[in-house]
């Protein structure tokens, strides 16, 4: 018995469908899914491209068949001129190895420890905040994170270099964001701004990390940061990371756990002015569970509804709206449907998130779909903001807490309204965030007193 045919969208003859995936991805790929809510082919040039969207197939994907399939060799190429052989571009054998390295970084009780410098980072900013001003509210929450990740990364102050690692990291991403619009990858010899500047950020990005590698390397004291796990990690052999190997892991969860975290904030403070009820009841829930005492740890349980405000935010606007494209190395059977060996497959959260197969009225931002009753009703892989399976985000548990923590001592502080006149719309790059910023005025709020037991 034949496979099933994949159906798809109409393409130009020679070209495809690139002309509409360069205009926009991500319409692109959520009018795909809504047309070919299972799974749709298209063709970009050469290469032939699956759109999976079912949550069963997305898990086939992701879990059951996850290993005929391997990052995509052009992602790779791309992403690897700045994270190196960091776990967010291998495969393999190696990427398991380095991923059960990295991963006791990522313990309960060492992210937990990072709580009090999430909420101080977050006072720091808001110190500098004036009643009535305008703030860039995308930048605001690029450096606080940036300052969190610096610290709880390196145990260093932005202040000094971590600043510099920053803006090298930003600059690298918007240059890999221009490099996924084109369909072959530019090769690093032409003369190209692009590749100068590529050169002059990676050049800073490696000189400040290794300064910092090497003088941790002289003492070899444990300081509590992410950097000292990953300097006393050892494999099953007893062998620890290279300075290189520990370098593309820092830089990885440097780019991958300041610019995610960053732009769902952001995304959430938009759809709160937009919903001014949901705004009033998370102000509600801040006032009842803190008052005026800063946030602890302890508090999270007491943050209930901030935490499905963040969760209904990422199914709107997830950071990582599409997964890196996968490779299959071999013939894959999908439900009867096959994806040949050596095209690419497409896994979007941001298309899969908004339909309507899964969600009723997707569009409407409503964080009750949260609620501990209504999130089991989700489909497993319906909703699945950052991945699934063995490449599931390691920071995941690090990054919840603390937007979880930075909504909620912004919102104990401050009321923020979008000023009138900001154009708000997507800018699909490596992560997804707002294309012209995103300016709000802050308001000073006279918080509640917690009623005390």
């Amino acid at each position: 018995m034949g496979s099933k045919p994949v159906p798809g969208p109409q393409g130009h003859p020679l070209f495809g469908n690139i002309q509409a995936m360069a205009a926009n991805p991500a319409e692109f790929l959520l009018r795909t899914t809504n047309d070919f809510p299972d799974i749709a082919h298209f063709r970009l040039l050469h290469i032939h491209y699956y759109l999976v969207s079912k949550p069963e197939y997305i898990q086939d994907v992701l879990v059951g068949q996850h290993d005929k399939f391997r990052k995509s060799r052009r992602d790779i190429a791309i992403l690897s001129k700045f994270l190196g052989k960091g776990i967010l571009v291998t495969d393999g054998a190696y990427h398991k190895r380095q991923r059960k390295m990295v991963q006791p970084a990522f313990h309960t009780s060492r992210i937990q420890a990072y709580a009090s410098t999430m909420v101080d980072y977050t006072n720091r900013l808001l110190d500098a905040w004036e009643d009535g001003s305008v703030q860039p509210i995308n930048e605001a929450m690029q450096q606080v994170t940036m300052e969190i990740v610096a610290k709880s990364l390196f145990d260093a102050d932005v202040a000094g270099q971590a600043a510099v690692v920053g803006h090298a990291v930003e600059s690298l991403q918007q240059i890999a964001g221009m490099d996924f619009r084109v369909q072959n990858v530019i090769p690093d010899w032409l003369p190209l701004d692009r590749n100068r500047q590529r050169r002059a950020a990676s050049d800073t990005l490696d000189r400040v990390i290794r300064e910092v590698i090497n003088e941790r390397r002289k003492t070899n004291e444990d300081k509590g940061d992410l950097l000292s796990m990953l300097l006393s990690s050892e494999d099953e052999q007893g062998v620890r990371m290279t300075d290189q190997e520990v370098r593309d892991e820092a830089v990885t969860l440097f780019a991958a756990g300041h610019e995610t975290t960053s732009n769902a904030l952001t995304w959430t403070w938009y759809l709160l002015s937009q919903n001014p009820d949901v705004a009033a009841r998370l102000h509600e829930e801040v006032d009842m569970a803190l008052g005026d005492r800063n946030a602890t740890l302890a508090d999270l349980p007491n943050l209930k509804y901030t935490a499905m405000i963040i969760k209904e935010s990422l199914r709107l606007y997830p950071p990582a709206w599409v997964l890196n494209a996968r490779d299959a190395a071999a013939d894959v059977l999908i439900d009867g449907y096959v994806i040949p060996e050596g095209s690419s497959v497409f896994v979007s959260p941001y298309a899969v998130q908004r339909s309507p197969h899964y969600f009723d009225d997707p569009l409407m931002f409503n964080p009750e779909r949260f609620s501990p009753e209504n999130e089991k009703l989700i489909p497993r892989y319906a909703y699945f903001p950052f991945g699934g399976g063995p490449r599931v985000c390691i920071g995941n548990s690090f990054a919840m807490m603390e937007a979880q923590l930075i909504l909620a001592t912004i919102a104990q502080r401050f009321s923020l309204s979008l000023m009138p006149d900001q154009a708000v719309e997507i800018d699909p790059l490596v992560t997804m965030g707002p294309k012209h910023g995103l300016r709000m005025r802050v308001k000073v709020r006279q918080t509640i007193v917690a009623h005390q037991p």
